[in-house]
């Protein structure tokens, strides 16, 4: 399985498939490269990287403090090096577009624009709530088909059904005798409080330089964690941005879904 070494020498593993523009997939706080698994098939002609953040999944565990976005946008970096792509698109969903926020300031020469799945400068304390009472604990189900048929009845993804949620759920979860198991270290969670205990900064101005660029934004209507102010406000500082509005869907559309397939497209035009 191909790893690099990241700047602090952790072992990340990363998947990289295809040929032509260089799309950087980023996922959300616990998910790993295979959420963009149901994307794949609708993206040819692309050179998709999938980076499995430290801590997560198929890379090494180094621990709560390491666990930053500063620290995780470092390796995003160290992986272009390792891959000689001097710039490159960025995809993130939730946490990944929080980096892709942070890319635009740290290394704006790298970034050919960025596409952000269901994020943006301003966190949802509902959606914030929401993740602390998971994060970093084993699902209560002995079997991903009981977490699946659970997770179908989300009112804020109706009609879902059991089948995609298996798909998703088996992305970062393991069964096991004992029940499900979180496939990263649960560590996570103690980085992420510590994190709610500090200032939270203004992410505003990063979105201002990260709105220079192309730039696309893929919302749940339904979503918990980027709110309809927010939205708005990113319009009105972003006129050009592609904005997809994806019905049914809560935190995070999967982004196989029309809205948000044809928002790619047209962002991924505008890099070409």
């Amino acid at each position: 399985m191909p790893h690099f070494t990241a700047p602090d020498g952790a072992s990340l593993y990363y998947d990289d498939m295809g040929e032509g523009l260089p799309l950087l997939c980023l996922s959300g706080l616990t998910r790993n490269g295979r959420d963009f698994d149901v994307l794949a098939p609708h993206l040819p002609g692309l050179r998709m990287i999938r980076l499995d953040y430290r801590g997560r999944a198929r890379s090494e565990y180094t621990g709560a403090a390491t666990y930053t976005l500063p620290v995780e946008a470092r390796d995003a970096l160290a992986l272009l090096d390792h891959l000689g792509i001097q710039q490159a698109a960025v995809l993130g969903t939730s946490r990944g577009g929080l980096i892709a926020l942070l890319l635009a300031v740290m290394a704006p020469d790298r970034l050919l624009g960025a596409a952000l799945n269901d994020v943006g400068p301003v966190i949802e304390a509902e959606g914030i709530g929401a993740i602390a009472g998971y994060l970093g604990r084993n699902p209560p189900f002995a079997t991903l088909d009981e977490a699946a048929e659970a997770r179908a009845g989300d009112p804020s993804f109706p009609g879902v059904p059991a089948g995609r949620w298996r798909q998703m759920i088996a992305n970062n979860t393991r069964e096991t005798p004992a029940g499900l198991v979180i496939d990263y270290d649960p560590t996570l969670r103690d980085a992420v409080l510590e994190s709610g205990t500090q200032t939270a900064p203004d992410l505003w101005p990063l979105f201002d330089a990260l709105a220079t660029k192309p730039l696309a934004l893929i919302w749940g209507r339904n979503s918990d964690l980027l709110g309809e102010a927010t939205v708005g406000q990113m319009r009105a500082r972003a006129p050009a941005m592609v904005l997809a509005e994806v019905p049914d869907r809560g935190h995070t559309p999967f982004l196989d879904e029309p809205e948000a397939l044809a928002a790619l497209r047209t962002w991924l035009d505008l890099l070409q």
